[in-house]
């Protein structure tokens, strides 16, 4: 990458594109002008690929959802990011390392230990995985990335010594996560329902009825956060059932989440929002790619990037499911069809449904926007800006809606932000307007993951003293 402004930027960057990418590489927090980066999943299949770890990175999102849901997603993203991590960095120690590998032999290939670190990684969480087709399919692709990353051998040398430091880093960080508490994910729910009290949705619309999850991921052990509970969510106003904020929020999401509303209103800029964060908007490990494409960043750059990245998501999603098993609030779908609640400005719909199917934890703090805030947090000070515009396109699944209404088609989505703040505001709204969140545990979710995503840049994978 070129460091001085009076060298000539790579075709096609824009200067001020340019200056953030110095930036990153320096660890500069200068606030640079604004700049715009264009990203489009439509446009993916014609971007050349940056490097293998922007290319690993891709593979690794694509076999994650072989492990289940979000919250076993971003754990497997983080080891294999991380595993990228230090095998480069124990062929030039530029950042510090996670884990205690030593150094490559000289000449290690760096291309080469990235593919290998991300294929044993993969490989290795795989075994856990019962056999399927998919998990065939899964492999299969992995082994096919690898062969096209270093060829069939026999190797040369340098080749060799990369897979070798590859593999090391991949086995030091899957040893570190033995036992680790992921393989108990869910434990059994016994709260009684009650006014205010989470229980398993109600969804008689839907296929089934959706069944408390993921209370053990709150044992998970973080990867950088000293425990899961490090930054406390205070208890939330609308925990009030009596209050005004609690009947605000109420009417709010009652109003606006309808999914009767929503599906008269199909083409809304508010039913858009909804539909475009889950699966969309909330992969950034995506949006990270577009958002770094161009920008002349070399492979150490990305993978620390990366690997901050999935690491604050990773614990964001541990923290998030402490609290939220905690506080155990209720989900709008479940207030809103309870009888009587106390508060006269809460009026009970026994047939209201939220625009998208509701997920299976409780309320307080929000799951989707703690991983935004994590998020745009480790970009923001990354980049040493909020000004990172963005645009993503997603191709949104069909909606079911309540008879007789029809189901709304597969839409494209696009939304275009021009700051980071901006997206985990997006983020919030989503949520509200999908019917499945009241606003004020969306805001407490970002405020979390927020610090979370600050925790984990200022902590760890820190440059190398030189």
């Amino acid at each position: 990458m070129w460091t001085s402004m009076n060298e000539r930027p790579s075709k096609g960057m824009s200067c001020n594109a340019v200056e953030i990418a110095v930036a990153a590489g320096r660890g500069v927090t200068t606030r640079w002008s604004a700049w715009f980066v264009f990203v489009s999943l439509l446009l993916l299949p014609t971007l050349a690929a940056a490097d293998a770890v922007t290319d690993w990175n891709q593979i690794a999102e694509l076999v994650a959802p072989r492990f289940g849901g979000p919250q076993q997603q971003s754990r497997v993203q983080a080891i294999v990011q991380l595993a990228v991590h230090d095998a480069l960095n124990a062929i030039d120690s530029r950042y510090a390392r996670y884990t205690n590998i030593g150094l490559a032999s000289a000449g290690a290939s760096p291309d080469a230990a990235i593919a290998a670190a991300a294929r044993q990684a993969l490989s290795g969480l795989l075994t856990t995985v019962p056999d399927s087709p998919a998990k065939s399919a899964a492999i299969a692709a992995i082994e096919n990335a690898y062969a096209t990353s270093v060829g069939p051998g026999p190797y040369d040398v340098a080749t060799q010594a990369g897979i070798d430091v590859g593999n090391a880093a991949a086995t030091a960080i899957l040893t570190l996560r033995v036992a680790d508490g992921s393989d108990t994910p869910n434990l059994p729910y016994v709260l009684l329902p009650g006014p205010g009290v989470y229980q398993a949705t109600p969804n008689p619309e839907f296929p089934a009825v959706i069944t408390p999850s993921f209370a053990g991921w709150a044992h998970v052990t973080p990867f950088v956060l000293r425990h899961s509970a490090q930054f406390e969510v205070e208890p939330g106003a609308i925990f009030e059932l009596s209050g005004t904020a609690y009947s605000q929020a109420y009417n709010e999401v009652k109003q606006v989440g309808d999914a009767r509303i929503r599906g008269a209103l199909p083409d809304s800029e508010e039913s858009d929002i909804a539909r475009f964060w889950p699966g969309g908007g909330s992969n950034w490990n995506l949006t990270t790619r577009e958002i770094v494409a161009g920008l002349g960043l070399d492979r150490w750059q990305h993978a620390r990037l990366f690997a901050l990245l999935n690491i604050a998501l990773a614990d964001a999603l541990i923290a998030n499911q402490t609290w939220k098993y905690t506080y155990h609030f209720w989900r709008p779908v479940t207030a809103i069809r309870w009888t009587d609640d106390g508060n006269p400005d809460t009026k009970t719909d026994p047939v209201w449904r939220p625009f998208l199917v509701t997920p299976p934890y409780p309320d307080f703090p929000c799951a989707l926007p703690s991983a935004a805030g994590a998020a745009t947090e480790v970009l923001r000070e990354f980049f040493g800006t909020d000004r990172v515009p963005f645009t993503r396109t997603f191709m949104a699944p069909a909606v079911p809606l309540p008879p007789p209404m029809a189901p709304l088609p597969a839409k494209l989505i696009a939304r275009s932000f021009a700051s980071l703040s901006a997206a985990a505001a997006d983020a919030i709204n989503a949520r509200v307007y999908a019917g499945i969140h009241f606003r004020e545990g969306c805001e407490a979710g970002v405020r979390q993951g927020t610090q979370i995503g600050r925790f984990v840049l200022r902590q760890s994978l820190k440059p190398a003293k030189r």
